[in-house]
Formats: structure tokens, C-alpha cells, sequence
């Protein structure tokens, strides 16, 4: 499913225009700032919501967790200047619903790596699932599964 997406993700922005290398890096960028727009929701530096962004990353894009911490780092430095969440999801919005499905699933796993779900987390995640367009029981699933891998 993961590496579907990755293919998907670089026919999409090779029709948008510039070079593959370029956009795919865009789309990649907004994943991983998605990431840390839910960790730093709670206002809470955890080193396990930490580890997880990275992990759920390598896993989504099919990269090793090197490139996904490269990834991060970038990332935050975006988060840091970006003022909504449509700055990440305009990228995002060609994916299909279960490349969506995957983003959101990841996105509750680092919520959930804590132990403990913030309700500002919720927000965040509930935002961007309405930005992407994904549907309703979609959302709910991918909550209920990433709970269950989490444990929670």
C-alpha cells in the first residue's frame, strides 16, 4: 500500500509541473508536517510521539527511517512557520481516499504514542481529515485501528 502510494504521489506532482525529485519532496514535507502538527498539538515535547513521527513516516513513504528523520527535522522548521494546516493538506488533497486513510491512521498513531489522546490532537487530526476530504467512517476507522495498534 505504501509504496502504491509513493508512485501515485510522484505521477500526481509530475503532472502538476517541476522536476519529480522537487515535488516529491513537497509531498513528503507536508506528510511529515502533519506529523508534527499532531505531536506539538498538546504543547508536550514526548519522546515517544518522537520516535512514532519518524517510525509512521519510513512506513508511509516507503523510505528508510534515516531519510524520515531527515524528514522530520525539515518539518519542523515548517511547522514552525506555517499558520494553518491547509498549508500541508493543499498539497495532499490529490491523494485517493486510502492514501488519506494511511496519512490519518499514521497521524492517530503518534497521538496514541503517548499513551494519552489530547484533545487539541483530536482537533488537529479531525482538521485535516476534513481538509483532505475523507470520508466520515474512513476517519473513524483509521482511529479505531491505530488505537488498537497502540494498544491505547
Amino acid at each position: 500500500m505504501f509504496s502504491k502510494l509513493s508512485s501515485i504521489l510522484r505521477e500526481v506532482f509530475t503532472e502538476e509541473g517541476g522536476s519529480v525529485a522537487s515535488n516529491e519532496n513537497r509531498y513528503q514535507r507536508a506528510m511529515a508536517g502533519l506529523l508534527c502538527e499532531v505531536a506539538d498539538a498538546d504543547n508536550e515535547l514526548d519522546p515517544r510521539e518522537e520516535a512514532a513521527k519518524t517510525r509512521l513516516l519510513a512506513a508511509l513513504l516507503n523510505i528508510d527511517e534515516t531519510a524520515a528523520s531527515a524528514l522530520v527535522n525539515d518539518a519542523k522548521v515548517d511547522s514552525s512557520n506555517s499558520v494553518s494546516l491547509y498549508d500541508y493538506t493543499d498539497k495532499l488533497r490529490q491523494l485517493e481516499q486510502p492514501q488519506r486513510f494511511d496519512l490519518i491512521k499514521a497521524m492517530w498513531g503518534v497521538a496514541y504514542a503517548d499513551g494519552k489522546l489530547d484533545p487539541l490532537e483530536d482537533s488537529v487530526i479531525r482538521k485535516t481529515a476534513e481538509l483532505l476530504y475523507l470520508d466520515h467512517a474512513m476517519f473513524i476507522k483509521a482511529k479505531l485501528e491505530a488505537q488498537a495498534d497502540s494498544n491505547f
